[in-house]
């Protein structure tokens, strides 16, 4: 099992490309963010291009993928645009190339839930949310401030996707950039997330499904408060694993493309049962949810990060509930309370 490497140590700036493969141009867009880009890959398709991924849209992002169309594409016409997953940073700008008459290809997971949180803009936090945000025990300061701000809208970042795509799934095969892709599909990070690996070499394109140095978010929400995408994340890693291989060269949707994804996956997987661990270990007294951040997480959660953090303990939470570890009972606050049987 290989050490993970980087063939490229440096990434593109916004306004070029690097080819890392044949036919393949690794592009970067900037992100307004902790995690402040998205990598986005073109594949030559010879009178045009197949494009993955898009960024968040914004008038800097048209700006940037206007010099992007002239400058890197060579004013070759994007002829397909693949959506990984529905994330805002990763789906923005899809509508954008299919405006310009690009084909839209995902998954029907990622193409229904982008067309619908796309149309559920809410001005204030919905009052279900903002109870089940005080059961998690989420900081009262920050409840309060969410009771009187504006959420984050898919709108605010995402075009409309148009009425009409072309659906992948799990183990088809895909044509572009010269090569066959087979589709493998995960879930946890987002539902039916596409990865895409190459029948004709080692090329790899990963989504945040598989990411080199980072751990995508693993989060529960108030649309489906007592899923598990924990578990999903562990299956799906464990499902890559029989894939993986050294030779694979991957193409992740942040940081740099990779080597050594048999051991990126074993880490993955590692790391996840390692903080289930420490949390149990931390529960054997009672806790509320928004009290569960030091055994999870390695740095201070200010602020602007308290939201993602918030939904990560809770999928691990969930998890540890669901498989017979932890017990929670709803307390006399208003919060649950979780304990380690």
């Amino acid at each position: 099992m290989s050490k993970i490497r980087y063939p490229f140590e440096e990434p593109p700036t916004h306004e070029n490309a690097i080819e890392i493969a044949e036919g393949v141009l690794w592009l970067r867009l900037p992100l307004p963010m902790a995690l402040d880009h998205v990598n986005i890959y073109a594949l030559d398709d010879g009178e045009s291009w197949t494009v993955v991924d898009t960024g968040f849209r914004s008038k800097t992002s048209i700006r940037l993928w206007e010099d992007v169309l002239a400058g890197p594409l060579g004013g070759k016409p994007v002829g397909r645009v693949i959506l990984t997953h529905h994330h805002p940073d990763h789906v923005g700008m899809a509508s954008f190339l299919t405006e310009r008459g690009a084909e839209l290809v995902t998954t029907r997971t990622a193409y229904l839930l982008t067309r619908m949180l796309t149309a559920d803009e809410q001005p204030n936090y919905p009052r279900k949310s903002l109870d089940l945000y005080k059961r998690w025990g989420m900081d009262d300061e920050i409840l309060r401030a969410r009771e009187t701000e504006r959420p984050f809208n898919f709108a605010d970042c995402v075009g409309q996707l148009d009425l009409g795509y072309t659906r992948i799934q799990d183990g088809e095969t895909l044509v572009f950039g010269g090569r066959r892709w087979m589709v493998r599909t995960g879930d946890g990070h987002a539902p039916e997330h596409a990865t895409f690996w190459s029948l004709d070499d080692d090329l790899v394109i990963g989504g945040d499904q598989l990411l080199p140095s980072i751990s995508p978010n693993i989060g529960v929400h108030p649309t489906e408060p007592e899923a598990n995408p924990l578990a999903e994340w562990l299956a799906s890693c464990e499902k890559f694993v029989p894939l993986a291989e050294d030779r694979h060269f991957v193409l992740g949707g942040h940081k740099l493309p990779f080597y050594g994804l048999p051991l990126r996956l074993k880490q993955m997987i590692e790391n996840h049962h390692g903080a289930l661990d420490r949390l149990a270990a931390f529960l054997e007294t009672p806790r509320k949810g928004g009290e569960c951040f030091p055994p999870l997480f390695k740095r201070e959660i200010t602020s602007g990060i308290y939201g993602l953090a918030i939904v990560e303990t809770v999928a691990h939470l969930n998890y540890l509930h669901q498989a017979g570890r932890a017990r929670r009972w709803l307390d006399d606050d208003g919060s649950y309370r979780w304990q380690t049987n």
